[in-house]
């Protein structure tokens, strides 16, 4: 680390908070314009450089004490001057810290005590006036024409040393004010006035929407952002910047920014856009007002991790993007055993800033989720963040860290949860061939594919001690489990429990959508779907599948279409939205465009080997029993999907007409797969209903068909108390008739 001696200037605005809940927009302007036209000209002139601007504050760092003292009594006596021309509520006070110290220096940023120290003394100054620490008045008290308070020693938070304190007097002290006047001339007079004027100005401009000169911070605006403000503090947390300079400390901060997401989810009094949509924005350069604007929040929580060794340092800082202000901010710094307690503080402090209360509930279920062992947070940050990018290799590579962090600690219940979902997801795409166990799993001296068998067992035992430590993502994995054996009410009681846990996660909303989509609710499911892609803007890609099969079963098949296209573009690996896109496409009439999607999704099949696939596609979700229909009629979709472009209802048709019965019972089968579109086949296959051999075939694809083959009715009237066929019958008559 590079040090050096440095005299810092710390300031920031009396009664900020008061003045911005009067007057957001004019506050900010006024604050803007002050710096701009008064302060900024005069750290130039003393040689200052300003470090970081925060909100109502400023940290400037100076080459000589003399000039950081000089310029501080400048910028008071100048903000004196200027607030005369004012009224009392106009007016902007500030107070001004200086130390010279030792700082440390990281790119352009300086903290270390030396920082600590001028931050406190400002905290202590009199509104209009300027506190120097001992070291500063040493260097000083010779050189300026000052008058000087000596205000004894006080201990201040963080520094181990008690602080000499000295106030200058300003302005009621001959001394100083001759100083003052010494160095007034007509032209600095004229200059001031000219401020003061300009500050009148922008005050009026603002109040009336006419001022020309913008803010110094970008603010966002409500008619710019892209979706609608919530009814509820909202708030985004950008991904930490990892400070180390290591490459693999990156993981813990990011794990320190998704354990804080994961934790203010849990209160129902919040907004919190969720991770998916704040990594975005991992790497690339963006301002608040873009981040709140995108994804439509008031909030963006900021900060930054420096990790060595045992010792950590954490800075916080949560910004009204609507204002530029400084909510809340805060810095850690301790050692790294400490972090759980520290995320604990940042998020109290969050939700009281924002005036929200934490249940007792709430804190429980953010206790049950943690972990005591850092090492296992880490594995399980890595192992999550995998998951959920939704396809074959992450999935496969999320099982390692996540075992790691389960043999790190057995009890932690969102790792067991996460590795059954990562299992669940193997079975679902049959993703077996990324996954390997290996020596140290089971004891065995080799490695070897996994079975479907050894997958499924494997989801079941984590789910199961995911139970013994229940957790929102827990109960979110146990609904998806029922969903795969169409338990669809025990699915929805599952993801009410995880809702009511975590409001704000995403993954829970995705799990109701599922539980009402195959309980014949497919309308209702839209709400949830709709509530996930707003807390998670940027979503991962099988929210587009919840999304598409919601609107499927709902028969709004075109905008269905939309949402796979629009999927299918953004992700073009997430190849598992493509067997339920094709049968959408089917559907519509659009087969060339269906067959495409399945060939995207298993490039370079040939006819047989694609027809084989679509027909034994498994859709990972199954409908509650009264409404397998709709399932059906998805995977019919699909096998239509991979016919080839020449069969169609017509040559199907004729084939029903050969003497061989095979070519007859898969000519009428086929006719099924094309629903509703093969309705001018109904006459064909009510001849066939007296064919033994095909009879059963022929009722099915009339089912299919619906109530374009009412023609039917009759012949399916007189079978109804057949002993063999009837229940078949009276099965196709609900359908054709709509009931």
């Amino acid at each position: 680390m590079q040090r050096k001696l440095a005299a810092v200037l710390a300031a920031d605005v009396v009664g900020y908070s008061r003045l911005m809940e009067v007057d957001e927009a004019d506050t900010v302007v006024r604050l803007g314009t002050t710096r701009e036209n008064m302060i900024d000209p005069k750290i130039a002139a003393h040689n200052g450089r300003v470090v970081k601007l925060m909100g109502d504050g400023e940290l400037i760092e100076f080459p000589s004490v003399v000039d950081a003292v000089r310029c501080a009594v400048e910028i008071q006596q100048a903000m004196a001057e200027c607030n005369e021309e004012l009224p009392a509520e106009k007016r902007l006070e500030f107070r001004i810290g200086v130390n010279l110290g030792d700082v440390i220096v990281e790119g352009q940023d300086i903290y270390g005590d030396g920082v600590n120290v001028a931050a406190r003394l400002e905290e202590l100054a009199d509104p209009g006036g300027v506190l120097i620490s001992g070291t500063a008045y040493d260097q000083v008290e010779r050189k300026l024409d000052y008058g000087f308070d000596f205000l004894g020693e006080r201990q201040v938070k963080n520094i181990e040393k008690p602080v000499r304190l000295y106030r200058i007097r300003l302005g009621d002290h001959p001394r100083t004010t001759a100083a003052w006047t010494r160095g007034k001339s007509y032209r600095s007079r004229v200059w001031l006035s000219a401020a003061a004027a300009a500050l009148v100005l922008a005050v009026g401009s603002a109040v009336f929407g006419i001022y020309s000169r913008a803010p110094s911070v970008e603010l966002a605006s409500r008619a710019r952002m892209e979706f609608p403000l919530p009814d509820r503090p909202s708030i985004a947390v950008m991904p930490f910047t990892d400070m180390s300079g290591d490459d693999a400390q990156q993981h813990f901060a990011e794990g320190m920014t998704d354990s804080l997401i994961t934790d203010l989810s849990k209160s129902a009094g919040l907004f919190v856009v969720a991770r998916n949509s704040t990594f975005a924005y991992q790497g690339r350069q963006v301002t608040v007002r873009q981040v709140a604007e995108e994804l439509g929040v008031r909030y963006v929580l900021e900060g930054s991790v420096q990790r060595a060794g045992d010792q950590l340092r954490v800075n916080a800082q949560l910004v009204d993007a609507f204002s530029g202000g400084h909510v809340w901010a805060d810095r850690f710094d301790g050692n790294v055993a400490d972090i759980f307690g520290v995320q604990d503080t940042f998020v109290t402090k969050i939700v009281e800033a924002l005036k929200v209360n934490l249940t007792g509930a709430e804190r429980m279920e953010i206790a049950r989720g943690r972990t005591d062992s850092l090492r296992a947070k880490e594995a399980f940050d890595e192992g999550w963040s995998l998951y959920l990018r939704f396809n074959a290799k992450d999935n496969a590579a999320a099982v390692a860290p996540l075992r790691r962090a389960i043999q790190l600690d057995p009890e932690y219940g969102r790792a067991h949860a996460a590795l059954a979902l990562v299992y669940s997801r193997v079975e679902d795409y049959a993703w077996h061939e990324e996954i390997v166990f290996r020596v140290d799993e089971w004891g065995w001296n080799q490695q070897f594919g996994a079975s479907p068998w050894m997958v499924v067992r494997q989801g079941q035992l984590h789910l199961e001690n995911a139970m013994k430590y229940p957790t929102a993502l827990g109960y979110t994995a146990q609904a998806l489990a029922h969903l795969r054996f169409g338990r669809a009410e025990d699915a929805r009681r599952e993801a009410g429990r995880a809702i009511e846990l975590a409001p704000n996660d995403p993954e829970a909303q995705i799990a109701m959508a599922w539980a009402l989509t195959t309980s014949g609710k497919p309308r209702d499911a839209l709400d949830f779907v709709r509530k996930a892609l707003r807390l998670n803007p940027n979503f991962p890609s099988h929210y587009v599948l919840a999304l598409g099969v919601a609107l499927f079963a709902a028969s709004d098949l075109e905008q269905a279409a939309d949402v796979f296209d629009q999927g299918a573009k953004k992700n073009p690996n997430a190849t598992a939205l493509m067997p339920p896109f094709a049968s959408v496409l089917v559907g519509l009439g659009r087969r060339d465009e269906a067959r495409r999607s399945l060939l995207t999704w298993r490039p370079g099949t040939n006819q047989a080997a694609l027809e084989d696939l679509a027909r034994d596609y498994k859709f990972p979700i199954r409908w509650a029993p009264e409404y397998r229909a709709v399932r059906e009629r998805l995977l019919d979709g699909i096998r239509a999907a991979a016919l080839p472009l020449d069969v169609t209802v017509s040559s199907l048709t004729a084939e029903l007409k050969r003497d061989d019965p095979a070519s007859r019972r898969i000519a009428a089968k086929r006719l099924g797969w094309l629903g509703p579109s093969a309705a001018e086949a109904v006459s064909a296959l009510v001849m066939l209903l007296a064919d033994s051999s095909v009879r059963e075939e022929a009722v099915q694809s009339l089912r299919k068909i619906g109530p374009g083959a009412k023609a039917a009715v009759p012949a399916l009237v007189e079978m109804e108390n057949d002993n063999f066929i009837g229940g078949h019958a009276k099965e196709a008559l609900k359908e054709i008739r709509g009931y």
